[in-house]
């Protein structure tokens, strides 16, 4: 029987077209880390906008989490969530900040939840794609 699958020596690896490693520090979080970190920043999000605004309140706790993730991308590379689990956000130009609208459209994006569910073979959703970044392990 004859297999289409190409050598292994020819395989694609997750994150060599952006110049990442296969593992340890700086390659690409897996999909299931990432959704942790999601699912830790969206709690501490809706906690924060429970003890501020009162329970009920959908709206405030999307806007909660929009700001908290745009700030600390911005000032950090990387949210609450994404610290808890080691991973950090790289962008174009590594050892730079990220700039405000790439942080401000990423998670505009990442607020209505499906681009960030529609992946390349890199793993790698919608809303990273458009502003140039990825999810990397930090360490």
């Amino acid at each position: 029987m004859v297999s289409d699958a190409p050598p292994p020596s020819q395989e694609r690896r997750r994150g060599a077209a952006l110049g990442l490693p296969a593992e340890g520090p700086g390659a690409l979080a897996g999909f299931g880390t990432r959704v942790q970190a999601y699912l830790v920043d969206a709690v501490g999000s809706g906690l924060v906008a429970v003890a501020i605004f009162g329970p009920g309140r959908g709206w405030w706790t999307l806007l909660t989490f929009a700001v908290v993730t745009v700030v600390s991308l911005v000032l950090f590379g990387q949210t609450p969530g994404m610290r808890l689990l080691g991973l950090r956000l790289a962008h174009p130009r590594p050892g730079e900040r990220l700039a405000w609208w790439r942080a401000v459209v990423r998670t505009a994006l990442l607020c209505l939840l499906v681009p960030a569910l529609v992946v390349d073979a890199d793993g790698r959703g919608l809303h990273d794609r458009l502003t140039d970044t990825a999810v990397v392990r930090e360490r």
